[in-house]
């Protein structure tokens, strides 16, 4: 996993990046859950996530 500098990013960036790797935040949820429909054959995002559109 890279790191985030304060020297390269701001500090809107790094309150993102801090959120996306914070299992108790909404943003880590949101991100874990869009994974999970894109590896689930019955979700409809699986399939435009393969640009086979839907089924």
């Amino acid at each position: 996993m890279s790191k985030v500098s304060s020297k390269t990013h701001t500090p809107a960036q790094r309150n993102n990046y801090a959120n996306q790797n914070n299992p108790n935040s909404s943003a880590y949820r949101a991100n874990q859950n869009n994974r999970s429909n894109q590896l689930n054959p019955n979700n409809p995002a699986y399939h435009s996530s393969r640009g086979q559109g839907k089924k």
